[in-house]
């Protein structure tokens, strides 16, 4: 007969939610015990740390994390912002964090700012209202004024590339000249020399993108150089775009910032009865889901999005435990320290690879360029 199992079920309080004491006497042990099983430490015996988590499981007891962060003066919880829940790439480095929250057993509450800055700081601040003792920010829309701010009561982490660096705030970034570079290359390498850059933003990591895109051009083909459109008018310069080329006109290849700008050109250019690629190429950036459910197959610059997001809460797990500045550069990806202290950016040089989906050169060479 199994007492002890009949013992937690007489001994359910009826009308209120069962509380540590509750969860001791019915195992038997002390309120310390039981808190030491719950949180899986140290100092019990098998026997015992099952015996109590029987108890709590026939009693339906949950451990309250608000009721022991008053205890302890801590809630042990790790705030995560994001910009925008729809972009394919913040969820992927959402799912990133909450991978590498639940291998360490750290819990998350989320803040999402729905593309509106406004609602980010609203949210930044709820989070920080709860006792977070640390925030993850999937985003660049925060002012740095704001994130010194905020630095200057918790670690804050940012997923994204800052226009500066901001002091106490670490970051997170692949490196958006590198992959920008590759893509064109790629098209070069294809025998395209007519290629496009198509931009939605003027962000900082856009800007890179643009740089490095233009600087490809002007170094390899000088007599062609660059042409890029946006972000204003973007919708017109896709219009644009595609009626030259049912012409015959304009560019051959297209490196677009992202691949939500490369899926919308697809769609348009295949309405419009455009071949893809052999009338036009497209070469995208992040290499989300999207790549896998257009036809033709998107290439795109593939980011480390997940790796992105372990690294970002493997910086603010060591922030909070004050161990960050004490600790060796990483050979791969490489951690670089600003001339001052602390902050640190974290760049994953080798994380940006072109993942190519075919597609080959242009069909005939065009003779004109540009904007008619």
């Amino acid at each position: 007969m199994n007492t002890s199992r009949r013992t937690a079920v007489d001994r359910r309080p009826s009308g209120r939610a069962p509380t540590i004491h509750d969860v001791a006497r019915a195992a038997g042990v002390s309120k310390s015990s039981v808190s030491l099983a719950v949180r899986g430490q140290a100092g019990l015996s098998e026997a015992t740390r099952s015996r109590i988590l029987d108890a709590a499981q026939q009693l339906g007891y949950r451990s309250n994390v608000w009721a022991r962060s008053l205890v302890q003066g801590r809630t042990g919880l790790i705030g995560v912002l994001l910009g925008d829940l729809g972009s394919s790439y913040h969820r992927d480095v959402t799912n990133g964090i909450e991978d590498a929250a639940a291998e360490q057993d750290i819990r998350l509450v989320i803040g999402h700012g729905r593309r509106d800055p406004e609602r980010l700081r609203r949210e930044l601040d709820s989070l920080l209202a709860l006792g977070v003792e640390a925030v993850i920010v999937v985003s660049s829309w925060l002012p740095p004024q704001h994130l010194e701010a905020v630095a200057q009561r918790v670690p804050i982490v940012v997923v994204g590339r800052l226009p500066q660096e901001v002091p106490g705030v670490d970051t997170v970034a692949n490196q958006d000249a590198a992959g920008a570079r590759l893509a064109v290359e790629h098209l070069l390498s294809l025998g395209h020399r007519r290629i496009l850059h198509l931009t939605g933003s003027s962000r900082t990591a856009a800007m890179h993108r643009r740089r490095a895109y233009s600087e490809v051009m002007r170094a390899r083909v000088p007599e062609v150089g660059p042409q890029v459109e946006g972000p204003e008018h973007l919708d017109r310069a896709q219009a644009h775009l595609i009626s030259q080329v049912l012409r015959g006109e304009g560019p051959t290849a297209v490196f677009t910032q992202n691949d939500r700008i490369a899926a919308e050109l697809m769609g348009r250019c295949l309405d419009a009865g455009i071949r893809l690629p052999d009338q036009l190429s497209v070469v995208g950036y992040d290499s989300s889901s999207l790549c896998s459910v257009l036809r033709p197959r998107l290439t795109s610059i593939d980011q480390p999005r997940l790796t992105m997001g372990s690294l970002a809460l493997r910086m603010a797990v060591e922030r909070i435990a004050g161990k960050l500045g004490a600790r060796a550069p990483d050979p791969a990806p490489r951690w670089t320290r600003p001339r001052a202290a602390p902050p640190w950016r974290l760049a994953d040089d080798a994380g940006v690879h072109l993942r190519a989906s075919g597609g080959g050169g242009p069909v005939s060479p065009s003779h004109r360029w540009g904007r008619a």
